[in-house]
């Protein structure tokens, strides 16, 4: 039994298919499928049951998947630690980060890192902030920059980068109160977003409930909706200069943008050089 053998069970158990698996590892499907009988006969237990086309995780294969995950998942922090005893900068740094962010904040940092760090292979994937806390949770990725929860992360190492103002946004200007918006049309991040949350909770202060007309988690779709008349909206001050901004009475949302990493998680050299990247950008004001 091997770390490539654990990868391509939890690849083909993921997918239910080896076709899908050996495309996912760039394999051929007699070699996954060669990998999966040695780990199968290693065991002494099948770990897929084979109803005609179909693969069907046994029980003992849904127990070895959990295993499994903790296996690699320790191995690549042994990994981590050994590469750390050298000042080597080097190797895959996977990074989560928000469609926002990426469009709007990141790419200063970026550039400066891989200038910095050419040896680094950067794997971002654009997620919704509340994945993104979870994939750094869960160890799917290294560190998130993100949207961070407002309420709060305590199992997270949280690091605050920019303070990132809200606004009540509207085609036409005008100075609204709470009550006399919610009986308008809106449209607003989701309400499972950090953002969206941040809003409605505006409005529950108020003993206002809030129904939006539409949602979507993109923020610059939002700002399109805003610009075509189908409603007011709460989107960044940063994105709000071709809309016209409401002076709604109370006191000002904002929400924070910053880095998300594990503290039970060993943190590479790549992961520990961005973070310091990171921090040179920092607006925010602790």
């Amino acid at each position: 039994m091997n770390t490539v053998e654990l990868e391509t069970f939890l690849a083909v158990a993921n997918h239910a298919s080896v076709s899908a698996a050996a495309n996912e590892l760039h394999l051929t499907q007699p070699a996954v499928s060669k990998r999966i009988q040695s780990l199968e006969q290693t065991l002494g237990t099948p770990l897929f049951d084979r109803i005609g086309k179909k693969l069907h995780v046994t029980e003992a294969g849904k127990m070895f998947a959990g295993q499994a995950e903790l296996v690699l998942s320790l191995w690549a922090d042994t990994e981590r630690k050994l590469h750390a005893l050298t000042d080597e900068v080097a190797g895959t740094l996977s990074i989560a980060t928000s469609h926002h962010i990426g469009l709007h904040r990141l790419a200063p940092a970026l550039q400066t890192f891989t200038q910095r760090y050419p040896d680094v292979h950067l794997n971002l994937s654009f997620e919704d902030s509340e994945i993104a806390h979870g994939q750094v949770r869960h160890g799917e990725v290294e560190l998130a920059v993100a949207t961070l929860d407002p309420k709060g992360a305590p199992d997270l190492d949280i690091r605050p980068i920019w303070d990132d103002p809200l606004v009540f946004v509207h085609k036409t200007s005008g100075a609204p109160s709470l009550h006399e918006l919610a009986e308008q049309p809106c449209v607003l991040p989701g309400t499972g977003t950090y953002t969206g949350r941040i809003v409605l909770e505006r409005f529950a202060q108020a003993g206002i409930n809030l129904e939006p007309t539409m949602s979507t988690n993109y923020l610059e779709t939002l700002s399109m909706l805003v610009s075509v008349g189908l409603g007011w909206s709460v989107l960044p001050l940063s994105m709000s200069d071709e809309l016209e901004v409401l002076d709604v009475p109370g006191e000002p949302m904002h929400r924070t943008l910053g880095a998300i990493v594990n503290p039970h998680r060993a943190m590479s050299n790549a992961s520990r050089a961005f973070l310091e990247v990171l921090e040179s950008y920092r607006e925010f004001e602790i």
